[in-house]
């Protein structure tokens, strides 16, 4: 060793020092893991490398070798596996070992985080080294080149092994003439000379001296000759992996006997594919204990190597030696009679910037015997003499070809080809898989296919594990472009997984932005285009090119579709979803051997989804199917162990499968149907529920076992039938466009239906989602879908899984009891009006009232269990409206139409209304927790007080009661109507609260004068009712000058308040009294003018209308304009005026009498006031008796106005 070399100082960060990392990735081999990371750097280039996975142990010393020794002996231990050496102890190629052809794919699959996404190359060191030297190399380049997102994977495509293999097989031809025809030259496979095997057995068993640390050269046995040798170098070196037809026997045969019966295509993916992350509820996809030849990871080192802004996951079997000063070298021998070149500096320089060895041992030698040894530090290499080159140059040699493979490897899963003729410049780039599609060759014929395909899914699988939505758009073209390469026959388990996910990836119902958040989104300037190859997808005319800095350089996205295409339709995406479901369950169905003993369904042919008519069906029908329903609604509890309908064998991948294809499915057509329920589409909706129960009907025939997830998605589609089938109920109008959308059926249903019943009939649910005709029986459906989905929440498999789902279900059970009872008690209300006359209650009625009532309680019960006071109390307020109605139906209305008085029975159920609607309020407590329901329950219960206390006084049970009894219970229930009559609040009703109180306040009124004028002798009592008559007239007047639209009814009480005022007038002596009893009746009767007002304005109106009717309006409104517009009762009309001038008639005469007999002197007042009550009545006698209606009412609001005049007159002059 020279001692200048002893001397050189070890260049970059010692080892000791290093920084320590775990790796995410898994690792092959039984060595632990480091990841070790040294950074190196210059002015001129930055190099960082960390190594992810070593099998090597801790570098050792190596041995100094004394000069002369002759390294053509072998040493003892030569050939015997040494952990030292790596690969290299079982091989005499040394550390220059051949590639394997998928040497990428087994760090790929190792070390799957990083492709697609953080690394843009993966390759063995030996293809990177080849690559950078191509400015300075004559040799040939045959690379095939692979893209997975961002990610390129580069191995050796020895072309002349794979036509050697193509030869024997028949395989391949296209390309073989292809090949020839590029070369222009007929193909001969090149032999190694003795020279090069002789060089690399030197090399051998030089490193294995300097493990042995014993110089002395000790022979092995004669009989390992030449020959041997070569045979030797044939065994260790790696073969090309025969293709998908080839023979068994060609094929290396695997060390685990359970391999024999895999098939051959299979061997080249078993084990390499992982099983799918736990989060995507996937089954494993492959047994992972099998590898398969070629895909395993053999390097020694896994190296993650930063190269300026190049990133690449690069496999190294170089060995390292360390010790001393010097932990960390690189072992080289040389010739000493031959310069290192350009190459080999290169060489030396990138396997230590790759494996982070700061120093390279040279150990020189002439015809084998050792001459010297020479230290190196790594970062003088590229200075060497006759060896120097510039690093910056190799950096653009780096940068460009991968912007050139980048530029031009786009598409994923296709195999490009990168190559280099020998002595020729020009480099070219080939799409293999276009060339064979042209060729129609079969792309399995292809051996990167299936590797290609399962590296796609495993990335794939694993960004669908990041949980990350951003990265959906690169997840789907990877799968898409996985299924593009397999076949269905050979690989329908990774097609069926792969459309599971993309159903997934459909299926996920968050609606953000999903751009492809990716700093690799450029890619790169194409080259010229090539004229001497049209086949060529790419072409460098000269590798001097390569050395100009960023001749290729990013100009535009690389993946401009990365973006994942998310549809705001919700229909569109569920058929995406359902569509994959499909061919996934293709793929299943393929795949199990044993046939079906189901007739074979042509796929073309619709299964028709039948609607019955519930009245055909029968209750007896109906009871058998929902109790066969309640049945396959409970949780199974028993593990399948026999194979299912089709043949699957439980636990097995197609078992797994269709589990989750089934459930998929059954959730896509669950939101479907809810969408089509949103749109009002409920015949749509109904086909879409069936469809999702027969998903699930199957689901149960080939699961043993429900989950409790599984169970919960079954109760709300029980809860969404429900829902469907009570929207029938309510719009039965509309039945005919709803049997259009549920017999319609699209051609993927019934492909869809079809698998299903290879597993099912899938008629379980079939009473539920019938389409019948019968509101009574779909809300009866209703019903019970409800009760199932309660059940099921209830039951001990999801007692303490759906406790937020359990009050959503007792809501709707609650409503649909509701509307059970409604409708029967509508029912019943029909068949009152049918009846003609009224005696005795039916049994029907009574069986209606039976059926609504017990409905009511029971949804009384389901809303207390949730604390629902507000449908409790509407529930109550429509119980206490069926007591109305079985009072009402106890009412004896003869044939005549005229009815007996008020029944015991009807007061019984009238009281139990009141009772119903009380508790309402009761549950309600205060207007402010629900302002609406409040007003409807006040209002119902105002209306039953106000009804009975109407029927006890029309109708008074005489007969039964003592008048004043009949009188306190009217007061009381006059009162209690009153009480319940909100007239502060400003709302809908406040009119009808005012229209009601002031008819409370009249028919008191009369009930007090009718008793007034019959009783005789109690003399308090008389005046007790005189004055709460007088108190309710008034009342009575107030509200209806409020209301202004009811003059007919104001008049009334006007006219009756007169009539009680002329009857207190009989009874009086004196002429002073009955004068001013006289004089309060009159100002009584001037206040009619106001209703005479209203009723004349009406008339006016009326005439208008029907003198100038509108040109345009048709006979129909004509005709509809000839009665009164504003409700005005013209007969009630001419009735009150037949009363009112009569009494205003008597009025003015007796005043008039009793004025003019007056004994004292009269006043000018009092002059005035006779002169007009006399000009007053003379007009009333005069005016014509025939004359029209409207005329009359002009007469009467003329006289009143002048009357109130004189009286206003009157009352300002004695204020004056």
């Amino acid at each position: 060793m020279s001692a200048s070399a002893g001397d050189r100082e070890l260049l970059g960060t010692p080892l000791d020092n290093t920084k320590e990392e775990i790796s995410g990735p898994s690792c092959i081999g039984d060595s632990g893991k480091q990841d070790l990371a040294v950074c190196t750097g210059s002015s001129e280039i930055k190099s960082c490398a960390v190594v992810k996975y070593s099998a090597a142990p801790p570098p050792t010393s190596y041995a100094l070798l004394q000069e002369k020794t002759d390294l053509k002996l072998p040493p003892a231990n030569w050939l015997r596996e040494n952990p030292q050496l790596g690969s290299a102890g079982t091989t005499i190629l040394g550390s220059s070992s051949k590639s394997k052809p998928f040497s990428s794919f087994g760090m790929a699959y190792d070390f799957i985080d990083c492709i697609g996404d953080d690394v843009d190359v993966v390759s063995d060191s030996e293809n990177i080294k080849k690559l950078l030297k191509i400015p300075y190399s004559k040799s040939h380049v045959s690379m095939a080149v692979h893209r997975v997102g961002r990610t390129l994977l580069l191995d050796e495509l020895d072309i002349q092994e794979l036509f050697r293999r193509s030869s024997q097989t028949g395989d391949w031809m296209w390309l073989k003439e292809f090949y020839q025809r590029l070369i222009d030259q007929k193909w001969q496979r090149k032999k190694k000379s003795k020279e090069h095997w002789y060089q690399k057995a030197i090399l051998s068993k030089f490193l294995y001296y300097s493990i042995n640390g014993d110089g002395a050269a000790e022979p092995v046995p004669d009989n390992l000759n030449e020959g041997e040798k070569e045979n030797g170098a044939e065994e260790f070196s790696s073969s090309w992996p025969t293709t998908f037809t080839s023979a068994p026997s060609d094929i290396e045969e695997s060390d685990s006997p359970t391999q024999e019966s895999v098939s051959v295509d299979s061997k080249f993916a078993l084990g390499q594919v992982t099983s799918v992350p736990k989060e995507q509820n996937l089954p494993t996809l492959f047994d992972e204990g099998e590898n398969s030849q070629g895909l395993r990871n053999d390097f020694v080192r896994n190296i993650m190597w930063a190269f300026e802004d190049i990133h690449m996951l690069v496999g190294s079997n170089m060995p390292i030696f360390g010790g001393g000063r010097y932990p960390a070298v690189s072992l080289r021998l040389r010739d000493n009679n031959k310069p290192i070149n350009i190459l080999t500096g290169i060489d030396y320089w990138l396997d230590n910037l790759m494996c982070n060895v700061p120093e390279l041992v040279m150990c020189f030698h002439v015809n084998g015997i050792v001459q010297k040894y020479e230290m190196i530090k790594t970062e003088d290499i590229p200075h060497l003499e006759n060896s120097t080159f510039s690093t910056r140059v190799v950096k653009d040699i780096a940068q460009n070809i991968l912007s050139f493979l980048k530029s031009n490897c786009t598409k994923e899963g296709h195999t490009y080809w990168l190559f280099k003729a020998s002595g020729s410049d020009i480099v070219k780039l080939y799409d293999l898989t276009t060339l064979c599609e042209e060729a129609e060759e079969e792309k399995y014929q292809n051996p990167f296919t299936l590797p290609v395909a399962v590296l796609l899914y495993k990335v794939a699988c694993n960004l669908k594990a990041r949980l990350n939505r951003k990265h959906y758009g690169t997840i789907r073209t990877l799968l898409l472009n996985c299924v593009k390469l397999l076949d269905q026959e050979r690989h329908p388990q990774i097609i069926a997984s792969a459309h599971y996910m993309l159903s997934e990836l459909e299926d996920d119902d968050d609606e953000e932005d999903l751009t492809e958040d990716s700093d690799d989104n450029v890619t790169y300037t194409n080259c010229s285009s090539p004229q001497d190859d049209s086949k060529a997808v790419a072409v460098i005319r000269s590798v001097g090119e390569l050395s100009v800095p960023e001749k290729y350089k990013s100009t535009h996205p690389i993946r401009p579709s990365s973006a994942f295409p998310v549809s705001q339709d919700k229909e569109e995406r569920c058929r995406h979803v359902l569509s994959y479901v499909l061919k996934g369950l293709k793929a299943v169905d393929g795949s199990i051997k044993k046939e079906s003993d189901l007739p074979a369904a042509d796929p073309n042919t619709p299964i028709p989804l039948k609607y019955e008519d519930g009245n055909a069906i029968g209750a007896c029908a109906a009871e058998k199917g929902i109790s066969l329903l309640l049945d396959r609604v409970g949780p199974l509890q028993e593990e399948q162990n026999h194979p299912t309908r089709s043949g699957m064998i439980p636990g097995s991948w197609q078992h797994r499968m269709k589990l989750q294809l089934f459930l998929k499915a059954s959730k896509a057509y669950y939101v479907l149907s809810d969408a089509a329920t949103n749109l009002l589409k409920y015949g749509r909706a109904l086909r879409y529920i069936k469809l999702s129960l027969q998903c699930y009907d199957a689901y149960c025939s080939v699961s043993g076992l429900l989950h409790p997830h599984v169970l919960q998605f079954h109760s709300q589609s029980l809860s969404l039938c429900g829902d469907i089938q009570l929207m029938l109920a309510q719009n039965a109008s509309n039945r005919a466009a709803y049997l259009e959308e549920y017999s319609y059926q699209t051609k993927e249903d019934q492909e869809i239906l079809h698998s299903l019943h290879r597993e099912s009939s899938c008629q379980a649910f079939n009473m539920i989602t019938d389409l019948a005709m019968d509101p009574e029986y779909q809300l009866f459906v209703s019903s019970k879908c409800y009760e199932a989905a309660y059940e099921l929440l209830i039951s001990e498999a999801l007692k303490d899984h759906a406790s937020d789902q359990l009050a959503p279900v007792l809501k709707r059970l609650g409503n649909i009891r509701n509307e059970m009872g409604v409708y029967y008690m509508n029912q019943a209300a029909a068949m009152q009006t049918e009846k003609e006359v009224k005696k005795v209650v039916s049994a029907a009625e009574q069986e209606l009232w039976k059926k609504s009532f017990s409905f009511f309680e029971n949804g009384m019960v389901d809303f207390e269990a949730i604390g629902d006071s507000t449908n409790t109390a509407l529930l109550l307020c429509n119980t206490g409206r069926l007591m109305r109605i079985c009072a009402q139906a106890h009412s004896d209305i003869s044939a005549d139409q005229s009815r007996g008085e008020f029944s015991p029975e009807e007061a019984l159920y009238y009281n139990k209304a009141t009772d119903y609607y009380l508790r309402a309020m009761k549950s309600l407590a205060s207007r402010e927790n629900h302002p609406a329901v409040w007003d409807s329950v006040n209002w119902e219960l105002s209306t039953t007080y106000f009804t009975l206390a109407t029927l006890l006084q029309d109708y008074a049970p005489l007969s039964r009661k003592a008048q004043e009894q009949i009188e306190r219970e009217v007061t009381d229930a006059m009162m209690k109507s009153l009480k319940y009559c909100d007239l502060q609040t400003e709302s809908a009703r406040q009119p009808l609260y005012q229209y009601r109180a002031a008819t409370i306040h009249h028919r008191l009124a009369s009930m007090y004068h009718s008793c007034f004028r019959n009783q005789v002798g109690d003399e308090h009592l008389r005046k007790q009712h005189r004055s709460l008559a007088e108190l309710h007239y008034s009342k009575a007047v107030g509200l209806f000058l409020i209301l202004k639209d009811a003059p007919c009814e104001l008049l009334r009480t006007l006219l009756e308040r007169v009539a009680f005022a002329e009857f207190t007038m009989a009874g009086q002596s004196s002429s002073g009294a009955k004068l001013k009893s006289l004089t309060g009746a009159l100002e009584i009767m001037t206040d009619t003018r106001y209703a005479f007002q209203l009723i004349l304005k009406e008339l006016q109106e009326e005439q208008i209308e029907l003198s100038e009717p509108e040109p345009a309006e048709s006979a129909e409104s004509t005709n509809m304009a000839s009665g009164p517009t504003l409700g005005l009762n013209l007969q009630e009309v001419m009735k009150l005026t037949g009363v009112f001038e009569p009494s205003f008639s008597f009025l003015l005469l007796q005043l008039i009498k009793l004025m003019t007999t007056m004994k004292r002197k009269p006043s000018k007042k009092d002059e005035d006031l006779l002169k007009t009550y006399r000009n007053v009545y003379s007009k009333l006698l005069r005016a014509e008796k025939n004359a029209a209606l409207v005329s009359r009412v002009e007469l009467y609001v003329e006289l009143l106005q002048q009357l109130a005049s004189q009286t206003a007159s009157e009352d300002t002059g004695t204020r004056l």
